[in-house]
């Protein structure tokens, strides 16, 4: 009694954090608490102590697992307390620095889970450091030594890991911010990739939920920089992602604590930017547009976040945009940016509605609410759901997914039902109405489901929706069609929902017996009384679809007996349909369903196939509902009929046997499935019929027979509740339409449970006696030869003990008896957890389940030693043993599906407004049921007794019986997560990789067989792709074992054991590091083993390889190679086969990696070197604090003084946009040891030496580098030139002498392989000898100067990009100081003429890389080499051109304009253009530009050819940096513009030359350039300019250049109304235009411009047009071509255009204006012909929805409209 008292003692004051509710609805709730309570000290004892004894494998692995399963069973039912010290605990473990990768992962996800609910521990209660976290990430994401292959990490160990660090950082303290940005803010440089990593640690790290007192410490930090930053960037960078990523968290975090209205423009601007939409006819997209948008779910918590407030700007922006886009949701169009598009708008509502939620019904927690003026406003509500209708009726009928606008709809529905619901309604009937549509019925009716709750509930601003119920399910009957089965599917779906939600109970009554009904209530209890006749119809209409689909009709006999797909799917829609609405049903209306489903069951007889299965499970579904009614009529009727045919004797055996009798056994099986109570009274009939039945000799008959037995077993002994109906109680006690769509109440559910009783319990026992007991007694005749059975009776006594096991489980208690021994040593102990499963096992009968176990395992070796060709039994078999071992009632695979169907509904049905668990009684009762089963599944950590031990013995003796690859099939764990053979142990895995390399040599193995190839292939595939580090050094830091104490001390449950005593924590330190060392050992002696079966000259190269690729595997940071497989691997780069040399070309740089030196580093202050204070604010970019950072070539370290002098600085970032706090750079002023003397190495470094050094194996590896692998597929390896990097940093020069005439030969040889053999060496050796002293670089760079010079000679086609990617490896992260001399040999004269114009064009390739790697700190040389191109712009070779224009690109790129930095000392854009203009003078003077440089070379043309020339160049630099560069220089550009427009061709044309084209693709990229506020007058100024030109190509230019820039820039431009004025002119202006083209351009730029309502289309401009084309025009045809008839011409354009601009709906405006230009049909060309086209575009764009649109139209009008429109049956 006293560990109870203590119990209830200790827990008196006890306060869960947050339970299971479920499990207090358990039928055995009341055992649960104490069982939790129990569980929970014995994890925190356990854990603590495993912790304090330093043992983390196995327990702390084993009772972290345990507390997994606790989360699992019972919630979060802990104290705050104890939730503290466990996220404590696992914090310290996740980031202990040398865990195993799979440990800390494993560890990460149970802390994830810790820390899911936020709201239950504050951030004065926790508080996580950042910095053990940030250096967990860096180790795993950065890590530096992952790509040479010394640590392995789990696949998805990323994702895991950031999923960690977003639940940490809500509790990171309030300082860590500051922390933060002083580690990143030296990283942001915007030309280094170190930008991407800098952003995205901000994204990932910086903590935005704060209270508002700390904001200050907070984002007010780094908001302004940041945003700043933002919005001052042009081109989409990788990195911006994660910077818009970052401002939407914080914008969602911190509603109404930011000020956003500023930003709006931009932010809208940038958005749908980032959508990609095609604009204009001929957009060129700039490529990096296309991968570089925006994250949309972010975009979207972004917009939801700046809704609402005073005024609610964002609002208005965002029905701007969706006006915009709108017409890209209609179905017609489609595009790789639709999937963007469809997200967008699924999303949105989804998440206003959470946004709704936290602010009006989310239970308060300390999170900081949104304060009460930036609330949403239910005006703010109606106007958001205005802006989005539109687009989502128009993306119901989506060709490619509805789903997504089902979604928005459902969502929409719960914010503003009466805005969404009606138009969707209209659409429904409408669709319900035609038959020719069947896609528009499912699209509509999917909608409809998701609406159903909001559409059916009381209580919400839509009370007329109710009425809409029974009309809506009397129309879509007709849908349950047997010709169409997704039509099928959907509206059985439909039914479902709608019946789920509504009790089918006639009260059409109650208006005369109260007083108290609404008009609205009265009306829906008269249209009650249909029900009735809506669920005999509808029974109707299934009796028809099984008719037409038994199996004589669907398909030949001599087919399979089995169903399609699609028919089992249409069976399962049926039964859940016939089961949902008889559930739902009155007991009047239910007993004339029930008459008349018993009479189609039993009229006919069904074959047992397809139309059989229907049936029968449409009885079950009527017969769940109420078993007492239903069972009276189908029991004893099926059981008359049954042992009425069984009664003759010669019937038993024969093999097939009636139907009428096959089919009463399937319909009695499946009504069998109900509540068992009420089974009773019927349990002799039952019995005698199966115990007739089961032993018939027709398998048909004994098959159903034994499911009958399965489901009698199941009814009676499992537990399970017994009704779903949607509310509790009968229906017949309140007025039942008050309960349509009301949410269960989890609080009283009232759920009727099925209990199995004593009476059904000794049934069930009974049964097994006189079923089970003979069948078990057969086999064992059988067994002991006393009466052999044939293979078939075999079979069937099987299936008869199968299907018992299955029937019965439940109440057998699980297999017992002695633990299995010596499984593996542990201080802690590994108890088992068995949750109770509410059933009391009956010690006193019979154990059945271990009597199957002895029978089986007698059958089973019976059947090994004389007929182990029976496989059929075998499988048998083999499933009844692992019922035995774990079958307590439910199937794994069974549960799952059921646990993801029910997340289906839950999410298809749920009001996420409200949240609160307000799901329907059914869904939560199912979810009961679902938290009963999860208790039966749990067999975590169960103990391994020895009865399993033999089972297991048994099934690895059967799986590697005769077939000898049957061992290998295990190894492979054909079906298991995780092969076994790389289980991370080191005692199995080296066991088993030595073993499976030795297969190789023996004699049986027979590598032809392709079957065993294939397995090796498999499983040595599977442990490469699957291999992750295995620990050798566990070590448990103080952090730990601090909070084990904390653990230890803890109250509310006390641990169960003591602490663990002095002697025992010794002992516990004591084995921990036997346990390292002994790791140690068996990691070598693996890697000895692998040696030793490598030695064997016999094996087959396929295992010598798999051998080389696992020892492979074996190298770690950690632990040397032991120098024997250093030897190993040295001889293996000159083996014979490519794949082993591959392997240990890789294997080699890993190895010189382990045997690196480090090198010293020592703090300096930047300060002290340039002699200048760094102010506070922010100074970014070239400045005189940094200045000693730049190449400056009259200071070059060029003698040994001044090189030990100087301060080197690899990292190009640092110091361009701040120092880091401590800047640590390579000592220089020590002196490095030259050489290792042969004396100090390692046996490891000896062996390399002397390889190395031996002239035959230095050619033999050369030559072996040299060879082709692919033809013309090689390129570049970085693994080799990470061998010969990792080689010269280690050993200095010692071998440059032997290589040095290796190197002079492949550098003369122009064959592709040699080159790159040159490239790699090269390479390696200018990035090895970055720590060299003065001597040996300088004499380094006199063998590499002649070498590279030669080489460049000799470059080709094939190699230059090989020496383009060697000279940018060589120079990345690199001091551009030490390595001048490679600089100044590039530099020498890149444009010689001499050779080639490839060579050239190479030549500046290869610089260009070099270059591009230094960025900022090479200023000079960038105006070298500006200097030395500017004369040579004009050159006449195309590619040479091209990269002239890269380079330009590279050139300008550092010169930025972004916030707080300065002017830099880089070449400037502006300067430069200002001296190209001077250049094209001769060009802009001339009118018309043709590219004529053939004419006779006069002066003046000379000129203008070389101004041609040189513009063609110009032309390639703009097109290059139109994507590059982080920003624009519009000024200088716009001074460009006028010349590219006089150039531009209209049409497109593949013939034009080469400059129209490119002047063409500038233009399109320029427009979509993104413009600031101030730029918008000056490139309004341009157009209107050009719009004045005398070219009308010009002219037409301006429009489609208009038409691209509104579009990407509509926000920034609508936020400055004036511009916004001047556009709308220029267009009317050109609307006048004398030139056909430019007019009809003009009209197309208008309409779109109406269509994103960039300017109203207001009274003003109507009456302007309406004027215009009311022009008069002369009598006299001479004249024609007058002004008046362009200003007619003119006025009709400017109306068609109104009409085009809404392409999908009638406004009130547009009946008159199409009047209006009918009257123009008789007009003389061209008005004609615009006419035409405009309304046969009317007539295309509105014929999808013409019933709604002929709404808008007066009867006259219609008429008129009908005459016009040429074919009239269109609108009949």
């Amino acid at each position: 009694m006293t560990a109870e008292m203590t119990v209830g003692r200790d827990m008196a004051e006890f306060i869960p954090q947050k339970e299971i509710v479920y499990n207090g609805l358990l039928p055995y709730s009341d055992r649960l608490d104490r069982e939790a309570t129990e569980l929970l000290a014995e994890i925190k004892a356990n854990l603590c102590r495993a912790v304090l004894l330093r043992e983390l494998w196995p327990g702390v692995a084993f009772w972290s697992r345990k507390l997994f399963s606790f989360l699992k069973l019972y919630g979060r039912r802990f104290s705050k307390d104890d939730h503290i010290l466990f996220i404590k605990l696992l914090y310290e473990l996740v980031t202990l620095p040398n865990l195993e990768p799979h440990m800390m992962q494993s560890y990460a996800r149970l802390l994830i889970q810790l820390l899911k609910k936020k709201e239950l521990l504050s951030r004065d209660d926790l508080q996580l450091p950042w910095r053990p976290l940030y250096d967990l990430y860096e180790r795993v994401f950065y890590s530096k030594t992952e790509h040479l292959g010394l640590i392995w990490f789990p696949n998805n160990v990323d994702h895991i890991l950031k999923a960690l660090i977003k639940s940490c950082r809500l509790y990171f303290p309030a300082s860590s911010t500051k922390e933060m940005l002083d580690e990143w803010r030296p990283l942001l440089c915007v030309f280094d990739v170190v930008m991407q990593k800098a952003i995205s640690n901000m994204e990932l790290f910086l903590p935005t939920i704060m209270p508002p007192e700390e904001h200050s410490q907070g984002f007010q930090l780094w908001f302004d920089e940041l945003m700043n930053l933002w919005m001052s960037l042009q081109n989409q960078p990788s990195w911006e992602g994660h910077l818009v990523n970052l401002f939407a968290r914080l914008a969602n975090d911190n509603i109404g604590y930011v000020d956003w209205t500023p930003y709006i423009p931009t932010i809208f601007t940038r958005i749908l930017r980032s959508l990609n939409l095609p604009v204009g006819v001929s957009q060129m997209v700039s490529p990096r547009y296309l991968t570089n948008s925006y994250d949309i779910g972010y975009i979207v918590l972004w917009v939801t976040a700046l809704l609402g407030g005073p005024g609610n700007p964002a609002q208005k922006e965002l029905t701007c945009l969706f006006n915009s886009i709108a017409s890209f949701y209609h179905p017609s169009n489609h595009g790789r940016w639709q999937s963007r598009l469809m997200r967008l708008l699924q999303r949105l509502p989804a998440s206003v509605v959470r946004r709704v939620h936290r602010e009006r019904h989310a239970s308060p927690c300390w999170i900081t609410l949104v304060p009460e003026h930036q609330q949403l406003t239910d005006a703010d509500l109606q106007e958001f759901t205005r802006s989005l209708t539109g687009a989502s009726l128009l993306a119901m009928f989506s060709k490619t997914d509805s789903t997504d606008a089902a979604y928005a709809l459902q969502n929409l529905a719960l914010l503003t039902p009466e805005l969404v619901i009606p138009p969707v309604l209209e659409k429904t009937y409408a669709a319900m109405e035609t038959l020719t549509e069947p896609h528009t019925l499912t699209a509509t009716l999917s909608c409809m489901i998701g609406m159903a709750r909001s559409l059916v509930s009381p209580n919400n601003h839509y009370p007329e929706g109710r009425v809409h119920v029974l009309p809506l399910l009397m129309g879509s009957l007709p849908g349950v069609d047997p010709n169409d089965f997704s039509k099928c599917m959907i509206t059985f779906q439909f039914i479902t929902t709608f019946t789920t939600l509504v009790p089918l109970v006639d009260c059409s009554s109650a208006p005369s017996q109260r007083n108290d009904l609404t008009e609205i209530e009265k009306d829906l209890c008269f249209a009650s009384a249909e029900f009735e006749d809506f669920v005999l119809q509808f029974l109707d209409r299934c009796f028809a679809l099984i008719d037409s689909s038994t199996l004589e009709q669907t398909r030949d006999e001599m087919e399979t007996d089995t169903q399609t797909h699609l028919e089992s799917l249409v069976e399962l829609g049926l039964s859940s349909t016939v089961s949902t609405i008889l559930t739902q049903c009155s007991l009047e209306i239910y007993k004339v369903a029930l008459q008349k489903v018993f009479n189609f069951a039993t009229s006919n007889i069904f074959e047992t196939c397809v139309s059989g299965r229907m049936v029968a499970d449409m009885c079950r579904a009527a017969a769940k509902c109420h078993p007492s009614e239903s069972l009276r009529l189908f029991v004893p009727h099926c059981c008359s009929i049954i042992s009425h045919i069984t009664d003759s004797e010669e019937l038993q055996s024969e093999d097939e046997l009636d139907k009428e009798l096959l089919w009463n056994l399937q319909l009695l099986s499946e009504v069998t499935r109900v509540d068992g109570k009420q089974m009773l009274k019927y349990q002799g009939d039952l019995e005698r019929i199966l115990r007739v039945c089961v032993r018939l000799r027709c398998k048909r008959a004994y098959t159903l027979a034994c499911s009958l037995l399965e489901h009698t077993l199941r009814s009676f002994s499992l537990i399970y509740p017994t009704e779903y109906r949607s509310t509790s109680g009968s229906f017949d006690t309140d007025l039942p339409i008050w309960d349509w769509g009301r949410p269960g109440d989890v609080a009283a559910l009232g759920v009727c449970w099925h209990v199995p009783g004593p009476e059904e319990e000794s049934f069930v026992f009974h049964l097994l006696s006189h079923l089970l007991h003979p069948e078990l007694q057969r086999i064992k005749g059988h067994v002991s030869g006393e009466q052999p059975m044939s293979r078939e009776e075999l079979l069937q006594s099987l299936a008869i003990v199968q299907h018992c096991l299955l029937g019965a489980g439940n109440l057998l208690p699980p297999l017992d008896g002695p633990h299995a021994s010596d499984l593996v040593s542990s201080m802690v102990n590994l108890g088992e957890v068995k949750p109770y499963i509410g059933v009391d096992y009956d010690a006193s009968r019979e154990n059945y389940r271990e009597s199957i176990c002895q029978t089986m395992r007698l059958l089973l070796h019976h059947i090994l030693e004389h007929s182990e060709d029976d496989t059929k039994s075998l499988f048998v078999i083999i499933k009844i043993i692992s019922d035995l071992m774990f079958f307590r009632g439910t199937q794994k695979k069974e549960f799952d599906s059921r646990w993801k169907s029910f997340t289906l509904v839950k999410k298809s049905m749920e009001n996420r407004l409200l949240g609160k668990k307000q799901h329907i009684r059914a869904l939560l009762i199912d979810r009961i049921l679902l938290q009963h089963e999860m208790r039966k599944m749990v067999v975590e950590g169960s103990e391994y007794k020895v009865v399993h031990q033999d089972l297991l013995c048994d099934l690895l003796l059967l799986s590697t019986s005769t077939y000898s690859q049957g061992a290998l099939y295990c190894l492979l764990g054909m079906y298991s997560g995780i092969p076994m053979a790389s289980a991370r142990d080191w005692e199995w895995v080296g066991q088993v990789w030595p073993a499976l390399v030795r297969c190789g040599l023996s004699p049986t193995m027979s590598l032809e067989k392709p079957s065993i190839g294939r397995l090796l292939d498999d499983i040595t595939d599977r442990i490469l792709r699957q291999h992750d580090t295995i620990g050798i050094n566990f070590t448990v830091s103080e952090g730990c074992v601090e909070v084990a104490f904390q653990i230890a001390q803890s109250k509310n449950p006390t641990p169960c054991l003591e602490a663990p005593s002095k002697e025992e924590i010794k002992e516990g330190l004591q084995r921990q590091r036997i346990r390292n060392v002994v790791a140690a050992r068996k990691y070598e002696k693996l890697v000895n083993d692998l040696l030793d079966c490598l030695e064997d000259r016999d094996l087959p190269w396929k295992f010598e390889h798999m051998a080389t690729e696992w020892l492979s595997l074996l190298l770690r940071e950690d632990h040397p190679l032991p120098p024997d497989a250093v030897l190993y691997f040295t001889q293996s780069l000159v083996h014979d086969s490519i794949s082993v040399r591959k392997v240990a070309i890789s294997a080699m740089a890993g190895i010189l990696k382990q045997l690196k030196r480090l090198s010293k580093k020592v703090a300096v202050n930047p300060s002290d070197i340039s002699g200048i204070e760094e102010t506070d604010g922010l100074c970014v970019g070239d400045r005189e604090g940094n200045r000693w950072l730049q190449y400056d070539s009259n200071n070059l370290p060029l003698t040994q003084e001044k090189w030990d002098s100087e301060c080197f600085v690899e990292k190009t970032h640092w110091g361009y946009y701040s120092w880091p706090r401590e800047m640590m750079i390579y000592a220089s002023s020590e002196k490095p040891k030259d050489d290792l003397p042969y004396e100090e190495m390692s046996e490891g470094e000896k062996i390399i030496f002397e390889y190395f050094s031996d002239p035959e194996f230095i050619d033999q590896l050369i030559e072996f580098l040299s060879l082709e692998d692919r033809k013309g597929k090689d390129s570049f390896n970085p693994r080799r030139f990470l061998l010969f990097k990792g080689l010269f940093r280690n050993y200095g020069d010692a071998f440059l002498p032997l290589l040095r005439p290796h190197l002079e030969q492949l550098a003369s040889d122009p064959h592709e392989s040699s080159q790159r053999c040159v490239c790699e060496i090269t390479a390696g050796l200018i990035r090895g000898s970055k720590h060299w002293s003065f001597g040996k670089v300088e004499k380094l760079w006199q063998l590499l100067c002649p070498l590279i010079k030669t080489a460049l000679t000799n470059i080709t086609v094939e190699t230059y990009t090989d020496w383009g990617t060697c000279i940018a490896t060589a120079c990345e992260g690199r001091e551009p100081r030490k390595l001048h001399w490679l600089f100044e040999l590039l530099m020498e004269s890149p444009l010689s003429g001499e050779g080639s114009s490839f060579r050239d064009a190479s030549l500046l390739y290869v610089l260009q890389g070099g270059l591009a790697q230094q960025q900022w700190r090479v200023s000079e040389l960038l105006h070298r080499l500006l200097a030395y191109l500017e004369p040579k712009l004009t050159q006449v070779y195309k590619n040479v051109r091209e990269r002239i224009g890269s380079v330009l690109t590279y050139i300008f790129m550092i010169d930025v304009a972004l916030p707080h930095t300065r002017p830099t000392t880089s070449p400037h854009v502006a300067e430069f253009v200002t001296r190209v203009l001077e250049r094209l003078k001769p060009l802009t003077t001339e009118p018309e530009i043709h590219n004529h440089v053939h004419e006779e070379n006069t002066q003046e043309t000379d000129e203008r050819t070389q101004a041609v020339k040189l513009l063609k160049t110009v032309l390639k630099w703009l097109m290059t940096s139109a994507g590059r560069t982080f920003t624009t220089p519009v000024q200088q550009q716009l001074q460009l513009l006028p010349l590219l427009f006089k150039i531009a061709p209209v049409e497109i044309d593949e013939s034009y030359d080469e400059m129209k084209q490119d002047a063409r693709t500038c233009l399109s990229l320029m427009s979509q350039g993104l413009l600031y506020p101030e730029h918008i007058p000056l490139v309004l100024a341009a157009l209107e300019e050009m719009a004045g030109s005398r070219s009308w190509h010009a002219r037409f230019s301006v429009l489609t250049y208009l038409q691209i820039m509104v579009f990407y820039n509509l926000f920034t431009l609508l936020s400055v109304p004036a511009e916004v004025l001047r556009i709308r002119k220029l267009v009317m202006q050109l609307l006048l235009d004398e030139q056909l083209e430019v007019r009809d351009m003009a009209c197309t730029t208008l309409s779109g411009l109406l269509q994103c309502q960039f300017f109203p289309l207001d009274s003003s401009l109507q009456t302007q047009l309406q004027t215009l084309s009311q022009t008069c025009l002369p009598k006299a045809r001479g004249e024609l071509a007058s002004t008046d008839l362009v200003r007619r011409h003119a006025g009709v354009l400017g109306l068609s255009a109104c009409i085009l601009s809404s392409p999908y709906d009638v406004p009130d405006w547009m009946p008159q204006i199409l009047m209006d230009l009918s009257s123009h049909l008789n007009d003389p060309q061209p008005i004609e012909m615009t006419v035409k086209k405009t309304l046969s575009e009317f007539r295309r764009t509105h014929h999808d929805n013409w019933q709604e649109h002929r709404q808008c139209f007066t009867d006259d009008q219609l008429l008129v409209l009908t005459d016009l429109l040429v074919s009239p049956c269109y609108y009949a």
